[in-house]
């Protein structure tokens, strides 16, 4: 397990947008000292019944970032969204910076690029991103330095991004009333997410902690913020010293009862192509259907 890591004297400034269509929080992290910034998760919106893509959620992002005058160095993603698309080549065509993910992305491809059928030109080597990230790799936000951790078991590609004293952690943890992520869908795993989990809560307990995903459980406002001392001692599935099998049984039984999320199918097809819609042979934007086949 690696050591807590957070710099709690280093406290980006962070600014959060909420996609009330998939309840995705999205983020602008700056570097206080300087006009850098990156953006964490972000999203482009569709009808999925109309077929039709639209920027709105993303242009809010980009107003954000010129409003300030701000320079955007890096597009992280923090893991392949099944409940989402990603807006991440919409905003660098605006903006520029750089398309990042977990080296793991690779593991995903292969997976989806045979559910999908996608043929030979579909690279499964992750090069459709401009970075791979491995464990423990570094990367600059201006003078912010930060680091990259592997926490698979809701997909195989999570990771979880510390900045100075803060962690976006993508849909490793929710806030401590909504618990966990699935573990379900190909290459999760319920331990492992465990284990993942426990690696974040490693972090000292002031470490703020930053969701991908809230659902304002049992009807409160939606939140999107929270500390790893208040999710080690509230959260609803690993809190309060639960054991790696208590969560495992619970975490198995409870997916069995959930359905696919709604955008599952274009989702995966446009993220696993770092944000790309894909085409048909004659080049028009094409999604596939794959039936009995997620």
């Amino acid at each position: 397990m690696l050591q807590p890591a957070a710099n709690l004297d280093v406290k980006p400034d962070v600014k959060a947008f909420f996609d009330p269509a998939t309840n995705t929080i999205s983020y602008v992290v700056k570097d206080p000292e300087s006009s850098s910034c990156a953006v964490v998760d972000s999203v482009m919106d569709i009808d999925y019944a109309a077929g039709r893509i639209t920027y709105e959620h993303a242009d809010e992002i980009i107003a954000y970032i010129r409003a300030n005058n701000l320079k955007l160095e890096w597009l992280i993603e923090t893991h392949v969204h099944a409940d989402h698309l990603s807006a991440a080549p919409y905003i660098q065509q605006e903006l520029g910076g750089r398309i990042g993910i977990g080296e793991n992305i690779k593991i995903v491809q292969d997976v989806f690029g045979k559910v999908f059928n996608e043929g030979t030109e579909f690279q499964r080597d992750g090069s459709q991103f401009d970075a791979l990230f491995k464990d423990g790799d570094t990367y600059q936000i201006g003078g912010l330095t930060a680091t990259a951790w592997h926490t698979p078991g809701h997909t195989p590609a999570c990771m979880v991004h510390v900045i100075g004293n803060s962690a976006f952690v993508g849909d490793t943890l929710f806030m401590p009333d909504g618990g966990s992520a699935r573990a379900d869908f190909p290459g999760g795993d319920a331990a492992i997410l465990y284990d993942s989990i426990m690696r974040v809560l490693s972090l000292h307990d002031e470490t703020r902690l930053f969701m991908c995903h809230d659902y304002g459980p049992n009807g409160r406002d939606i939140q999107w913020e929270t500390t790893v001392g208040d999710e080690r001692k509230h959260n609803i599935h690993v809190g309060g010293n639960k054991s790696k099998e208590e969560f495992v049984k619970f975490r198995t039984e409870r997916d069995s009862t959930l359905a696919m999320p709604r955008l599952i199918i274009p989702s995966l097809q446009v993220n696993m192509r770092a944000g790309e819609i894909p085409t048909d042979k004659d080049g028009r934007p094409m999604l596939k259907v794959p039936v009995n086949g997620l």
